[in-house]
């Protein structure tokens, strides 16, 4: 009797595989779909852990690619993190409190963060920081200075309200205002401000940061005090509030720079 001869296990057609992986939008599973199978043969992968491996490394490109265009489209300045924020310099900031923002329930829960100090303290860093854990939590973020903002609003002034709440200040999940305060509101500006703030109340997060102390609020706002209340009862409920104090960081770089030049004259 002859001996059975053993079944050759079948060929995978890669270029098959490809197409399908392709046309499904697995991209970059398509492309390296050979490197991984080589790889599962040479560590010996049983079938589920390739598939694995194929889908885990899709969803990373994925992500990095969401995270890049997020970022983009937020507006969000690049450089500063949580992890460069000099915790050491600035004792005021409770390094805590803000991990506990940066998991971004808050933004969950359409709550508001309001961070006054002097200028320099490292307010906007923070701002900064937030807004990038908050896109790589998949939250929508848009970042403006107010002057920027107020801008915007002027031009919009007219739009009708179903048209005003596509854009993007109004409906994205986290809306970053920098630097309310140094210069004064018009009525108008204050206006519109109000009419920002009222529409994003309930609906999506506002984080503001300001050099002016919540009673200093009328001065900035045109005078009103009716409608600087208005705004304030809004945005203070629910709300977090940072102060920060302490010396600013650019004086402490001009005071490094100076003491190395100083440094390089006496040396010369």
């Amino acid at each position: 009797m002859s001996s059975a001869v053993p079944k050759k296990a079948p060929k995978v057609d890669l270029d098959t595989t490809r197409d399908k992986l392709t046309r499904l939008g697995l991209v970059h599973a398509s492309e390296h779909v050979s490197e991984t199978l080589a790889r599962s043969a040479k560590e010996s992968w049983p079938p589920h852990r390739f598939l694995d491996q194929l889908l885990e490394d899709e969803l990373v490109v994925r992500e990095e690619r969401r995270l890049k265009t997020a970022l983009r489209l937020s507006g969000l300045p690049t450089g500063h993190t949580l992890g460069n924020f000099d915790f050491a310099f600035q004792p005021s900031v409770e390094r805590n409190r803000i991990e506990t923002l940066a998991t971004c329930t808050w933004i969950r829960e359409k709550e508001s963060l309001l961070m006054q100090g002097p200028p320099g303290v490292g307010k906007t860093h923070l701002a900064i920081a937030l807004g990038i854990r908050a896109v790589e939590n998949g939250f929508s973020v848009a970042f403006h200075r107010l002057e920027d903002l107020l801008a915007a609003l002027k031009r919009d002034a007219e739009v009708s309200p179903q048209r005003l709440r596509r854009r993007k200040h109004m409906n994205v999940a986290l809306l970053i205002i920098d630097e309310v305060g140094f210069e004064p509101m018009t009525r108008q500006e204050a206006s519109l401000f109000f009419r920002l703030v009222s529409y994003r109340y309930g609906r999506g997060s506002i984080l503001i940061t300001t050099n002016k102390g919540i009673q200093d609020w009328p001065e900035v706002l045109a005078g009103d005090e009716v409608l600087t209340t208005a705004i304030l009862d809004r945005l203070l409920h629910r709300s977090h509030v940072l102060n920060i104090s302490g010396r600013s960081y650019r004086l402490r770089e001009l005071e490094q720079a100076a003491a190395k030049s100083s440094g390089a004259a006496a040396g010369a």
